[in-house]
């Protein structure tokens, strides 16, 4: 299964379309709507005041409502612009955007408006396009799972990553707020509106479970290897920036008796005491859960006046950045990075 994300924040509507889906799935609409009410704005001074009803239309692939088999397109419309805060950016690029480079890459063509194609409005479509992975998946005892690792600074607790944890991810994703401890939690709204109060924004981390793979799918191979498929879709994401499995960069200050994980059998199973591997070695699934962390970047749009460029005059300037914006994000990305994980599983078992 394969997708294709097309639209712009600005524009009549974002959408998917999705290849390879199989015929006769009977598709669980309010499953994905859940899934875009976690992603939605417009909640709470914690996210942008940008409300949009995020109601999927479906205008191929599906007949009464199963699968045909035949490419799935879905869109979502827009309706909540406000396009006239934007018009300052199309010759000031806001630093920490994709403003200037999507300059270059479409000579000045780009949709600037809300950042167009490079917005994190399209994280819309692709978490409607997950939820449909995750239905699939679930046919196959998989299940993806997220929640809040970090955020500014502050840490959540983590994830036992030698046991299925998909009950407590289960039971995360009802929340408003996506973590495992509810004080933390409350810290990281702190400092949100914190940085809010001061015209700035904070990044984080999310952490990401995927349980239920079986053991010994992938390669070493450039496309075929696990953690490289996982990344592609990951980095497809607005604000990663960074990507780590098990212990990730952690294994940098380990010697090789702390970072090995030790194998044993519990009864007619093999399994690992510990995961820094995150469940996969050379490439390939070892039966562990499947365990990463994104890096989330700061939202880049803030109040603060910041040093840019004038593509007019191609003159040094300054910008402060107007309209509604999230002085974090990572709160909304956790289905998000769901989604992409369980599209990206999907690409690795050719579901």
């Amino acid at each position: 299964m394969r997708y294709t994300i097309f639209g712009e924040s600005h524009g009549p509507a974002t959408g998917v379309t999705l290849t390879g889906v199989p015929a006769g799935l009977t598709l669980d609409l309010a499953a994905i709507d859940r899934e875009l009410a976690r992603r939605a704005t417009g909640k709470n001074n914690l996210s942008t005041a940008r409300r949009e009803a995020d109601q999927v239309e479906f205008l191929s692939g599906v007949f009464e409502g199963k699968t045909t088999g035949t490419p799935l397109t879905l869109i979502i419309r827009n309706t909540d612009q406000r396009s006239k805060d934007y018009s300052k950016i199309k010759h000031l690029p806001r630093p920490g955007h994709a403003d200037y480079p999507a300059y270059l890459r479409y000579e000045g063509c780009n949709d600037y408006r809300g950042g167009g194609h490079f917005s994190g409005r399209l994280t819309a479509p692709l978490v409607a396009a997950g939820a449909i992975a995750k239905q699939l998946l679930s046919q196959e005892g998989i299940f993806t799972g997220a929640h809040i690792a970090s955020i500014a600074g502050i840490e959540d607790e983590r994830l036992n990553p030698v046991v299925n944890e998909r009950d407590r991810l289960e039971a995360v994703a009802e929340k408003e707020f996506p973590t495992l401890s509810s004080e933390r939690g409350e810290e990281m709204q702190k400092a949100i509106l914190e940085a809010r109060s001061e015209g700035d924004s904070v990044g984080g981390a999310i952490e990401c479970m995927v349980c239920g793979l079986p053991e010994g799918v992938g390669a070493p191979d450039l496309d075929l290897n696990v953690e490289g498929i996982f990344a592609r879709h990951l980095f497809a994401v607005p604000a990663v920036k960074g990507v780590e499995f098990g212990a990730g960069f952690s294994l940098a200050y380990m010697r090789g008796s702390q970072a090995n994980d030790s194998i044993y059998m519990a009864g007619n199973v093999v399994k690992t005491r510990t995961n820094h591997a995150g469940g996969v070695n050379g490439g390939i699934t070892n039966g562990m859960p499947v365990v990463f962390t994104v890096v989330m970047r700061p939202t880049p749009s803030i109040a603060k006046e910041q040093d840019t460029i004038d593509l007019d005059t191609w003159q040094n300037a300054k910008l402060t950045v107007e309209g509604r914006h999230d002085p974090c994000i990572v709160h909304r990305a956790v289905p998000v990075i769901e989604a992409a994980a369980a599209l990206a599983v999907c690409e690795l078992l050719e579901v």
